[in-house]
């Protein structure tokens, strides 16, 4: 095997999107080539917009967008709290000096992590390449998402 990791990120809940984001900065830190690969609501990671916006191109797409909310707005998947749990996350990871949600993302950018989004989830969900930040690297199907990762390890978060 290859020092290659791909990770697929299925997720928009914050605690999980953290594990994405730290496994591939620690692996781009250590000399992995790291591929993550944005489908369904992990594509919220990547949004350009970074509050609730109605993204899409039809109603139903647009309320989705809206759901989603971007980075910023990811819920954690348990203890929630009607919302403040990723606020009391973020407090906890600062006074613990860990890198949060936020500065893992851009420590991702930093280090040149492959960032791709999902094909087929845009479509569904009205997406457009323009929707994402520009560290974006491309619009992938399955297959060829299959091919960037062969000869490593491929995690599914």
């Amino acid at each position: 095997m290859s020092k290659k990791l791909s990770i697929i990120a299925f997720s928009g809940e914050f605690d999980k999107l953290t594990a994405v984001f730290t496994l591939a900065t620690g692996a781009a830190a250590v000399g992995y080539e790291v591929n993550i690969f944005f489908t369904f609501w992990g594509l919220d990671a990547i949004k350009k917009k970074k509050g609730r916006s109605f993204v899409g191109g039809t109603w139903l797409t647009k309320i989705f967008g809206f759901m989603m909310g971007g980075l910023h707005a990811t819920p954690t998947s348990r203890f929630n709290f009607c919302g403040i749990g990723p606020s009391i996350f973020r407090r906890l990871m600062r006074k613990n000096n860990v890198a949060t949600l936020e500065e893992l993302v851009e420590a991702a950018k930093a280090l040149g992590i492959n960032l791709y989004a999902c094909e087929m989830a845009m479509h569904v969900l009205g997406l457009k390449k323009e929707d994402f930040i520009p560290e974006v690297k491309d619009v992938l199907g399955v297959a060829t998402f299959l091919q960037l990762s062969e000869g490593g390890r491929t995690l599914f978060i």
